[in-house]
Protein backbone atom coordinates (compact mmCIF):
# COMPACT_ATOMS: atom_id res chain seq x y z
CA UNK A 1 0.00 0.00 0.00
CA UNK A 2 1.31 3.71 -1.02
CA UNK A 3 1.96 5.86 1.88
CA UNK A 4 -0.36 8.72 1.45
CA UNK A 5 0.34 11.15 4.47
CA UNK A 6 2.99 13.68 5.29
CA UNK A 7 5.34 13.72 8.10
CA UNK A 8 5.40 16.75 11.03
CA UNK A 9 6.87 19.41 8.69
CA UNK A 10 5.23 18.15 5.30
CA UNK A 11 7.90 15.81 4.53
CA UNK A 12 7.70 13.20 1.84
CA UNK A 13 8.21 9.78 3.37
CA UNK A 14 10.77 7.97 2.39
CA UNK A 15 9.87 3.89 3.15
CA UNK A 16 11.55 1.76 5.71
CA UNK A 17 12.65 -0.62 3.47
CA UNK A 18 15.05 1.66 1.77
CA UNK A 19 17.01 2.92 4.83
CA UNK A 20 19.67 0.76 5.49
CA UNK A 21 23.08 0.34 6.97
CA UNK A 22 26.13 -0.02 4.88
CA UNK A 23 28.83 -3.13 5.88
CA UNK A 24 31.14 -0.42 6.83
CA UNK A 25 28.59 1.47 9.02
CA UNK A 26 27.75 -1.70 10.85
CA UNK A 27 30.92 -2.76 11.39
CA UNK A 28 31.97 0.62 12.81
CA UNK A 29 29.11 0.49 14.96
CA UNK A 30 29.87 -2.43 16.29
CA UNK A 31 33.14 -1.57 17.58
CA UNK A 32 31.49 1.67 18.90
CA UNK A 33 29.39 -0.12 21.87
CA UNK A 34 27.32 2.55 21.76
CA UNK A 35 24.12 2.92 24.29
CA UNK A 36 20.72 4.01 23.90
CA UNK A 37 17.54 4.69 26.34
CA UNK A 38 14.09 4.17 25.16
CA UNK A 39 10.87 5.81 26.85
CA UNK A 40 7.96 4.64 25.73
CA UNK A 41 4.10 6.14 26.21
CA UNK A 42 3.45 3.01 27.63
CA UNK A 43 5.14 -0.68 27.47
CA UNK A 44 2.02 -2.67 28.62
CA UNK A 45 0.14 -2.39 25.15
CA UNK A 46 0.65 -5.02 22.14
CA UNK A 47 2.20 -2.25 19.79
CA UNK A 48 4.60 -0.99 22.79
CA UNK A 49 6.03 -4.40 22.98
CA UNK A 50 6.59 -5.29 19.44
CA UNK A 51 7.99 -2.04 18.63
CA UNK A 52 10.41 -2.47 21.92
CA UNK A 53 11.12 -5.97 20.45
CA UNK A 54 12.02 -4.76 17.09
CA UNK A 55 14.59 -1.69 18.34
CA UNK A 56 16.19 -4.07 21.03
CA UNK A 57 17.13 -6.50 18.26
CA UNK A 58 18.07 -4.27 15.56
CA UNK A 59 20.21 -2.34 18.10
CA UNK A 60 21.72 -5.51 19.59
CA UNK A 61 22.80 -6.85 15.91
CA UNK A 62 25.01 -3.88 15.47
CA UNK A 63 26.44 -3.78 19.20
CA UNK A 64 24.21 -1.32 20.63
CA UNK A 65 22.95 -1.72 24.34
CA UNK A 66 19.88 -0.82 25.34
CA UNK A 67 20.72 0.24 28.84
CA UNK A 68 17.24 1.79 29.95
CA UNK A 69 13.41 1.12 28.80
CA UNK A 70 11.10 3.96 30.62
CA UNK A 71 7.69 3.33 30.90
CA UNK A 72 5.89 6.75 31.30
CA UNK A 73 2.09 5.30 31.52
CA UNK A 74 0.72 8.09 29.47
CA UNK A 75 1.82 10.62 32.15
CA UNK A 76 3.48 13.74 30.28
CA UNK A 77 5.06 15.07 33.45
CA UNK A 78 6.76 11.40 34.35
CA UNK A 79 8.12 11.88 30.54
CA UNK A 80 9.40 14.83 31.28
CA UNK A 81 11.31 14.23 34.30
CA UNK A 82 12.58 11.50 32.65
CA UNK A 83 13.83 13.32 30.32
CA UNK A 84 15.39 15.54 32.11
CA UNK A 85 17.66 12.60 33.97
CA UNK A 86 18.64 11.21 30.95
CA UNK A 87 19.60 14.34 29.53
CA UNK A 88 22.95 13.88 32.40
CA UNK A 89 23.35 10.19 31.77
CA UNK A 90 26.06 8.33 30.24
CA UNK A 91 23.98 7.27 27.28
CA UNK A 92 24.75 7.82 23.44
CA UNK A 93 20.78 8.07 22.23
CA UNK A 94 17.40 8.43 23.33
CA UNK A 95 14.37 7.29 21.41
CA UNK A 96 11.50 8.56 22.37
CA UNK A 97 7.68 8.66 21.72
CA UNK A 98 6.30 11.98 22.57
CA UNK A 99 2.96 12.34 24.77
CA UNK A 100 1.70 15.62 23.33
CA UNK A 101 3.63 17.85 21.34
CA UNK A 102 3.80 21.66 23.46
CA UNK A 103 4.48 20.56 26.59
CA UNK A 104 7.20 17.82 26.18
CA UNK A 105 9.03 19.86 23.41
CA UNK A 106 11.75 21.49 26.28
CA UNK A 107 12.30 18.16 28.11
CA UNK A 108 13.03 16.50 24.37
CA UNK A 109 15.32 19.75 23.57
CA UNK A 110 17.92 19.17 26.66
CA UNK A 111 18.81 15.28 25.16
CA UNK A 112 20.69 17.21 22.16
CA UNK A 113 21.65 19.58 24.23
CA UNK A 114 23.43 17.30 26.46
CA UNK A 115 25.26 16.10 23.43
CA UNK A 116 23.06 13.05 22.84
CA UNK A 117 20.97 11.75 19.64
CA UNK A 118 17.42 12.05 19.99
CA UNK A 119 15.24 9.81 17.69
CA UNK A 120 11.27 10.30 17.45
CA UNK A 121 8.44 7.87 17.07
CA UNK A 122 4.99 8.68 15.62
CA UNK A 123 5.39 12.57 16.67
CA UNK A 124 7.78 15.50 16.48
CA UNK A 125 7.38 17.99 19.47
CA UNK A 126 6.41 21.68 18.39
CA UNK A 127 9.08 23.73 17.04
CA UNK A 128 11.76 21.08 16.91
CA UNK A 129 13.52 20.31 13.66
CA UNK A 130 15.32 17.26 12.10
CA UNK A 131 18.88 17.93 11.43
CA UNK A 132 18.81 19.80 14.55
CA UNK A 133 16.96 19.20 17.19
CA UNK A 134 16.26 15.33 16.28
CA UNK A 135 17.63 13.13 13.81
CA UNK A 136 14.61 11.29 12.52
CA UNK A 137 10.83 10.72 13.25
CA UNK A 138 9.72 7.25 12.60
CA UNK A 139 6.18 6.03 11.82
CA UNK A 140 3.52 4.29 10.35
CA UNK A 141 1.25 6.57 7.87
CA UNK A 142 -1.15 7.66 10.33
CA UNK A 143 -3.44 9.23 7.86
CA UNK A 144 -3.00 6.13 5.51
CA UNK A 145 -4.56 4.41 8.74
CA UNK A 146 -7.55 6.50 9.51
CA UNK A 147 -8.40 5.63 5.39
CA UNK A 148 -8.30 2.61 6.27
CA UNK A 149 -10.10 2.68 9.29
CA UNK A 150 -13.08 4.74 7.04
CA UNK A 151 -12.77 2.55 4.53
CA UNK A 152 -13.34 -1.23 6.58
CA UNK A 153 -15.94 0.77 8.57
CA UNK A 154 -17.98 2.37 5.35
CA UNK A 155 -20.19 -1.18 3.99
CA UNK A 156 -21.40 -1.77 7.41
CA UNK A 157 -23.10 1.50 7.77
CA UNK A 158 -26.70 2.74 6.30
CA UNK A 159 -27.50 5.44 3.94
CA UNK A 160 -27.59 8.33 5.84
CA UNK A 161 -26.28 6.61 8.94
CA UNK A 162 -24.05 9.00 12.18
CA UNK A 163 -20.89 7.89 12.83
CA UNK A 164 -18.82 8.33 15.82
CA UNK A 165 -15.42 9.31 16.20
CA UNK A 166 -13.60 8.36 19.69
CA UNK A 167 -10.65 10.99 19.55
CA UNK A 168 -7.76 11.04 21.92
CA UNK A 169 -8.20 14.75 23.26
CA UNK A 170 -4.41 15.19 23.86
CA UNK A 171 -1.81 16.79 21.31
CA UNK A 172 -1.05 14.00 19.43
CA UNK A 173 0.30 14.25 15.99
CA UNK A 174 -0.05 10.57 15.15
CA UNK A 175 -3.95 10.24 16.75
CA UNK A 176 -4.85 13.79 14.91
CA UNK A 177 -3.70 12.56 11.55
CA UNK A 178 -5.59 9.27 11.87
CA UNK A 179 -8.46 11.47 12.78
CA UNK A 180 -8.12 14.02 9.65
CA UNK A 181 -8.21 11.11 7.50
CA UNK A 182 -11.07 9.49 8.52
CA UNK A 183 -13.50 12.33 8.19
CA UNK A 184 -11.81 13.38 4.98
CA UNK A 185 -12.41 9.72 3.46
CA UNK A 186 -16.15 9.77 4.64
CA UNK A 187 -16.52 13.71 3.20
CA UNK A 188 -15.25 12.28 -0.06
CA UNK A 189 -16.97 8.76 -0.39
CA UNK A 190 -19.93 8.97 1.87
CA UNK A 191 -20.94 12.42 2.39
CA UNK A 192 -24.35 10.80 3.43
CA UNK A 193 -23.03 10.16 6.65
CA UNK A 194 -22.88 12.50 10.05
CA UNK A 195 -20.27 12.51 11.82
CA UNK A 196 -20.01 13.14 16.09
CA UNK A 197 -16.98 13.37 18.16
CA UNK A 198 -16.19 12.04 21.46
CA UNK A 199 -12.99 12.11 23.07
CA UNK A 200 -10.86 10.52 26.18
CA UNK A 201 -7.53 12.08 28.13
CA UNK A 202 -6.79 8.48 29.28
CA UNK A 203 -7.62 5.11 28.08
CA UNK A 204 -9.18 4.37 31.36
CA UNK A 205 -11.98 7.35 29.61
CA UNK A 206 -12.41 5.53 26.74
CA UNK A 207 -15.68 3.15 28.13
CA UNK A 208 -16.80 6.76 29.56
CA UNK A 209 -16.60 8.49 26.74
CA UNK A 210 -18.10 5.83 24.41
CA UNK A 211 -21.14 5.81 26.88
CA UNK A 212 -21.53 9.66 27.04
CA UNK A 213 -21.42 9.47 23.08
CA UNK A 214 -24.11 6.60 22.79
CA UNK A 215 -26.57 8.93 25.29
CA UNK A 216 -26.10 11.34 23.17
CA UNK A 217 -26.34 10.11 19.77
CA UNK A 218 -29.09 6.94 20.54
CA UNK A 219 -29.05 6.68 16.44
CA UNK A 220 -25.30 6.07 16.52
CA UNK A 221 -24.65 3.24 13.76
CA UNK A 222 -20.77 3.40 13.79
CA UNK A 223 -18.04 3.70 15.64
CA UNK A 224 -14.23 5.20 14.60
CA UNK A 225 -11.42 4.06 17.67
CA UNK A 226 -8.22 5.87 17.29
CA UNK A 227 -6.43 2.52 18.45
CA UNK A 228 -6.96 -0.56 19.64
CA UNK A 229 -7.02 -0.54 23.51
CA UNK A 230 -9.85 2.42 23.73
CA UNK A 231 -11.72 0.76 21.18
CA UNK A 232 -11.74 -2.31 23.97
CA UNK A 233 -13.43 0.18 26.25
CA UNK A 234 -15.87 1.26 23.07
CA UNK A 235 -16.73 -2.26 22.45
CA UNK A 236 -17.45 -2.89 26.22
CA UNK A 237 -19.56 0.45 26.29
CA UNK A 238 -21.66 -0.56 23.13
CA UNK A 239 -22.07 -4.06 24.52
CA UNK A 240 -23.81 -2.92 27.68
CA UNK A 241 -26.71 -1.42 26.22
CA UNK A 242 -27.35 -4.49 23.91
CA UNK A 243 -27.28 -2.71 20.57
CA UNK A 244 -24.77 -4.06 17.76
CA UNK A 245 -22.72 -1.13 16.53
CA UNK A 246 -19.40 -1.81 13.93
CA UNK A 247 -16.59 -0.84 15.03
CA UNK A 248 -13.06 -0.24 13.44
CA UNK A 249 -9.74 0.70 14.80
CA UNK A 250 -6.18 0.73 14.44
CA UNK A 251 -3.62 -1.73 15.28
CA UNK A 252 -4.17 -5.62 15.65
CA UNK A 253 -3.93 -6.17 19.43
CA UNK A 254 -5.43 -9.24 20.62
CA UNK A 255 -8.46 -8.62 22.06
CA UNK A 256 -9.92 -6.61 18.99
CA UNK A 257 -8.27 -9.45 16.88
CA UNK A 258 -10.12 -12.07 19.05
CA UNK A 259 -13.23 -9.82 18.84
CA UNK A 260 -13.00 -9.49 14.98
CA UNK A 261 -12.16 -13.17 14.03
CA UNK A 262 -15.16 -14.23 16.70
CA UNK A 263 -17.81 -11.69 14.61
CA UNK A 264 -18.30 -9.31 17.35
CA UNK A 265 -18.19 -5.61 17.17
CA UNK A 266 -14.83 -4.94 15.46
CA UNK A 267 -15.41 -5.16 11.69
CA UNK A 268 -12.04 -4.12 10.90
CA UNK A 269 -8.26 -2.99 11.70
CA UNK A 270 -5.88 -0.63 10.12
CA UNK A 271 -2.85 -2.74 11.36
CA UNK A 272 0.57 -0.65 11.60
CA UNK A 273 3.89 -3.28 11.86
CA UNK A 274 5.37 -2.08 15.19
CA UNK A 275 8.33 -4.85 15.11
CA UNK A 276 8.96 -3.65 11.62
CA UNK A 277 8.83 0.21 12.93
CA UNK A 278 11.28 -0.70 15.68
CA UNK A 279 13.67 -2.43 13.20
CA UNK A 280 13.92 0.95 11.17
CA UNK A 281 14.00 3.33 14.51
CA UNK A 282 16.99 0.99 15.37
CA UNK A 283 18.44 1.39 12.46
CA UNK A 284 17.98 5.61 12.32
CA UNK A 285 19.58 5.56 15.31
CA UNK A 286 22.70 3.55 14.89
CA UNK A 287 22.94 5.44 11.20
CA UNK A 288 22.31 9.18 13.41
CA UNK A 289 24.93 7.83 15.81
CA UNK A 290 27.41 7.46 13.06
CA UNK A 291 26.83 10.99 12.05
CA UNK A 292 25.21 9.50 8.78
CA UNK A 293 21.84 11.53 8.31
CA UNK A 294 19.19 9.54 7.69
CA UNK A 295 15.97 10.91 5.87
CA UNK A 296 13.57 12.70 8.56
CA UNK A 297 10.29 11.03 8.34
CA UNK A 298 10.51 6.96 7.83
CA UNK A 299 7.56 5.38 7.34
CA UNK A 300 5.34 2.21 6.97
CA UNK A 301 1.77 1.18 5.32
CA UNK A 302 -0.53 0.45 7.02
CA UNK A 303 -2.26 -3.04 6.77
CA UNK A 304 -6.19 -3.65 5.82
CA UNK A 305 -7.43 -6.49 8.15
CA UNK A 306 -10.74 -7.79 8.21
CA UNK A 307 -11.98 -11.49 9.13
CA UNK A 308 -11.43 -12.81 6.09
CA UNK A 309 -7.95 -12.11 6.69
CA UNK A 310 -7.07 -11.65 10.25
CA UNK A 311 -5.04 -15.02 10.63
CA UNK A 312 -2.79 -14.14 8.28
CA UNK A 313 -2.45 -10.54 9.11
CA UNK A 314 -1.72 -11.31 12.93
CA UNK A 315 0.98 -13.49 11.56
CA UNK A 316 2.75 -10.70 9.62
CA UNK A 317 2.37 -8.12 12.59
CA UNK A 318 3.31 -10.50 15.15
CA UNK A 319 5.68 -12.64 13.71
CA UNK A 320 4.04 -15.58 15.73
CA UNK A 321 1.31 -18.40 14.93
CA UNK A 322 -2.43 -16.61 15.24
CA UNK A 323 -3.70 -17.47 18.85
CA UNK A 324 -6.56 -20.56 18.84
CA UNK A 325 -9.15 -18.31 19.38
CA UNK A 326 -8.31 -16.75 15.57
CA UNK A 327 -7.93 -20.04 14.02
CA UNK A 328 -10.55 -21.76 15.58
CA UNK A 329 -12.56 -19.09 13.29
CA UNK A 330 -11.22 -19.94 10.16
CA UNK A 331 -12.17 -23.61 10.64
CA UNK A 332 -14.96 -24.37 8.23
CA UNK A 333 -17.97 -26.02 10.10
CA UNK A 334 -19.10 -29.70 9.48
CA UNK A 335 -22.63 -30.06 8.17
CA UNK A 336 -24.97 -31.99 10.30
CA UNK A 337 -27.24 -34.30 8.93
Amino acid sequence: MAITGLGPHGERAVPANQVGLSDADADAARNRHFSVAVVLHTTMSDWAKEELAGIVATLGRYGAAVVEVIDCAFDIDRQISELQRLATEPVDAVVSIPIGSSRAAAAHRAIPAAGKKLLLLDNAPTGMLPGKDYVSVISTDNFGLGQIGAELLAPHVAEGGKIGVLAYGVDFFATHEREIAFRKWIAAHRPDLSLVRGKFADVSQAKAATAGLLQANPDLAGLFAVWDVPATGAVAAISETGKTIPVTTVDLGNDVAADLAGGGLIRGIAAQLPYDQGVAAGIATILGLLERQPPPWIALPGLSVTATNVVEAYQVVWRAPAPAALLRARKPRKNTP
